[in-house]
């Protein structure tokens, strides 16, 4: 077995993780190592053709591979080492990394400190328990993305697209570019659970019907998809008779939620967050153990790229500072809570010592309220929805003004605000 020591492991070459190298080799570590299961570099970024990618950080719109490439380059320039075509079988809580590929067998990472950045994954049709055969045209959003943009094969000619999440949004234009018929994308939410701009470009722009507060309750054919039932539903989610439609279709997209990739977060002993479903950080991205931080899609599902790598520099910076012992010791803890309206927070504990941005998303869709937070800062949000993450950064003076041991982020009319 081939033993290596690096200062900084990164997991995952994506997004997050050249991002979070980048950062590391800048703030000082010597020796960073990006282990990354493909055979390239770049992660599902390479598979997203379409534009939108870089607005906030390069002011330019890009596609995923140019977005990519740009990270890819700088890493190239430096003397960061990749892991390609291996794949991380385990990650103990002592920063000890198994790994395995077909040119070096077995390898064993001992690292000061790691960064997962593993990405996430898409949800099946078997956590939606759909009753029917299994008939070949079922497919998840991102791998039908990928057989299109990739390997160069079309689904299907006749599509209906479960779910409006951005991949489902996207893929409904891809299809129709490419000369197949998309019948109908169909939400269970009475509201998108996209981008607003992807409803527009990829719906509206298109004339391809969105269908909310509905769901697919069977499948039809044997060998081959031949149709899906609709129907619409109630308030919890259930079917309301008399409601069926039947339409006929060759292909079932499904875009319904995405789970990071936490397994081996679990095996290192990562306390998760239930909510995410990644990992509990605080404001230097640390994990609940010591040296192992987390960024990106594993930690929580982010809806531009942009925020990715901002998010995974500050866990790349922070992971080399704890390489080489120069993080310092918070001198106070506070918990980061989500309160009205907010499903989740994140960081979920800060220290009051350093500038923190947090990431947030709403429960559900409001107009002409207040982000609150802690009392410390207030600002005014024309509209809130759960498809669009929320940000806000706060500096130590601002945190120092805080007298308990919780901050409180929640969503309040404008008279609440104005009370505190």
């Amino acid at each position: 077995m081939r033993k290596m020591d690096v200062d900084v492991a990164v997991i995952g070459g994506g997004p997050a993780g050249l991002a979070a190298a980048l950062a590391a080799r800048r703030g000082g570590a010597a020796k960073v190592l990006i282990i990354e299961r493909n055979h390239e570099l770049g992660g599902i970024l390479q598979q997203c053709i379409h534009h939108g990618f870089g607005l906030h950080r390069f002011k330019a719109e890009l596609t995923g591979p140019e977005y990519a490439q740009r990270f890819i380059n700088e890493v190239r320039e430096t003397d960061i080492d990749v892991l390609l075509e291996t794949m991380v079988l385990e990650v103990s809580n002592q920063r000890t990394i198994y790994a395995v590929n077909s040119r070096e067998g077995m390898l064993e990472i001992s690292a000061k400190a790691i960064v997962l950045a593993m990405g996430c994954r898409e949800r099946t049709r078997g956590a939606l328990r759909i009753p029917g055969r299994r008939p070949a045209g079922i497919f998840s959003a991102g791998t039908a993305q990928r057989y299109i943009n990739i390997d160069g094969y079309i689904p299907g000619k006749k599509a209906v697209i479960l779910g409006s999440g951005d991949i489902g949004l996207i893929m409904a234009r891809r299809l129709t570019l490419e000369g197949a018929k998309v019948e109908a994308v169909v939400e269970i939410l009475p509201y998108a659970a996209g981008l607003a701009r992807n409803v527009v470009q990829c719906l509206e722009d298109f004339g391809i019907p969105l269908i909310l507060q509905s769901t697919v309750i069977e499948v039809h054919g044997d060998e081959r998809l031949e149709a899906v039932t609709i129907a619409q539903v109630d308030e919890q989610w259930k079917p309301i008779p008399g409601t069926e439609r039947t339409i006929e279709c060759d292909t079932l997209l499904l875009s319904v939620g995405l789970i990071p990739e936490n397994e081996l977060s679990n095996g290192a002993g990562v306390q998760l967050d239930p909510i995410t479903n990644g990992p509990k950080v605080d404001d230097t991205m640390m994990t609940s153990i010591p040296g192992i931080f987390a960024c990106g899609n594993v930690l929580h599902v982010h809806d531009l790229v942009d925020n990715v790598s901002k998010e995974a520099e500050r866990a790349g910076s922070f992971a080399a500072q704890y390489a080489l012992q120069q993080l310092p010791a918070a001198a106070r803890r506070v918990k980061v809570t989500a309160g009205e309206n907010i499903r989740y927070v994140v960081p979920h504990e800060v220290s009051l010592d350093i500038p923190v941005e947090f990431f947030m998303r709403v429960q559900k869709p409001q107009e002409d309220v207040v982000l609150d937070v802690g009392g410390l800062r207030s600002v005014k949000e024309q509209f809130v929805k759960p498809s669009e993450m929320l940000n806000i950064t706060l500096t130590p003076e601002v945190l120092s003004q805080l007298s308990g041991d919780t901050l409180t982020v929640r969503i309040v009319s404008p008279k609440e605000a104005g009370r505190q």
